[in-house]
């Protein structure tokens, strides 16, 4: 049996899913997109070919391929967007959440069987109903969860409020011995410049004490001046409104010392190799206008 383990975003990874690009049908329409920057690009004719997405996810493959890690993959769907595995279910300590995605996404979650077969079937948790969670706002942080969420009465108006408060308190309630802190995230049906998708879209920590922080993801002020205070400022690479569009906080960590990032990420590769870290630049900016980036399209499932 396979045993699941993740603390943290960094730590040493040795088994992961990758979503594929493959098969991933037409382009949709503006009333099946499930997010505003899909839309933009949907509108403008410049949605990505499969086949662009396609090289840009086996050269993400490539990079754990060397850093050996053990990769699975969806079985491919006919007709279907599998990249984003980040969605549709996460792991905190040795737990598999199933996560309540958009009804017609569920099948995506089948699809992960050749990994859900290795575990423990007691370890794949299924929140209730009315519970709403995506792995993009899930954060484990050592002692800390950090947890994206939207609580305006308008939540059920917003396609991309996608984690509600009963989430925050059904963590809470699953991991009494950490500290679960939520966040207010901007969000836009129409307005991808003014909308935090997941908490991963407006941070993400790095190495073993940095972070990667965009202020106006955050509705309450206080909530990214905890955030602030955590790291310290200094630890903290401040991204901007356009960088936050480009998905400049949305890379990914193999460890506390390797990070994948995309290649045109010019600012932030700099900075990184600046505070030490090796950087791994892959093309990755037709998947990013499906509003996702390298995080999105990982499950991360044994941290060591």
């Amino acid at each position: 049996m396979m045993e699941l383990n993740i603390i943290d975003e960094t730590s040493r990874l040795k088994a992961v899913i990758l979503g594929t690009a493959q098969n991933s049908g037409p382009v949709p329409t503006i009333d099946e997109a499930y997010d505003p920057k899909s839309i933009e690009h949907i509108k403008a004719g410049t949605y990505p070919k499969e086949t662009d997405m396609v090289k840009e996810i086996e050269a993400f493959a490539a990079v754990f391929e060397k850093y050996g890690v053990d990769v699975y993959r969806p079985e491919v769907l006919e007709g279907c967007n599998q990249i984003f595995t980040r969605d549709i279910a996460f792991v905190i300590e040795d737990k598999l959440f199933h996560a309540n995605i958009l009804p017609n996404r569920e099948r995506e979650f089948v699809a992960i069987h050749e990994v859900l077969d290795k575990i423990d079937p007691i370890k794949i948790v299924r929140p209730p109903e009315e519970v709403h969670i995506e792995g993009g706002d899930v954060m484990p942080w050592n002692d800390h969860i950090f947890i994206g969420t939207y609580s305006g009465v308008d939540y059920a108006d917003y396609i991309t409020a996608r984690t509600n408060l009963e989430a925050v308190e059904y963590i809470r309630a699953m991991f009494p011995h950490k500290t679960v802190k939520s966040f207010e995230l901007r969000k836009s049906n129409t307005n991808p410049k003014e909308n935090a998708l997941h908490l991963d879209c407006c941070f993400q920590p790095i190495g073993k004490d940095k972070a990667i922080l965009h202020k106006n993801g955050f509705l309450v002020e206080e909530e990214y001046q905890y955030l602030v205070d955590f790291f310290g400022a200094e630890n903290i690479f401040e991204i901007d409104k356009e960088e936050m569009y480009q998905m400049f906080s949305n890379v990914f960590s193999i460890s506390p010392e390797v990070v994948v990032s995309e290649r045109s990420f010019t600012r932030l590769n700099n900075w990184l190799r600046d505070q030490g870290f090796t950087v791994e630049e892959i093309p990755y900016s037709e998947i990013a206008k499906q509003e996702g980036l390298l995080r999105c399209s990982t499950m991360p499932l044994i941290r060591v």
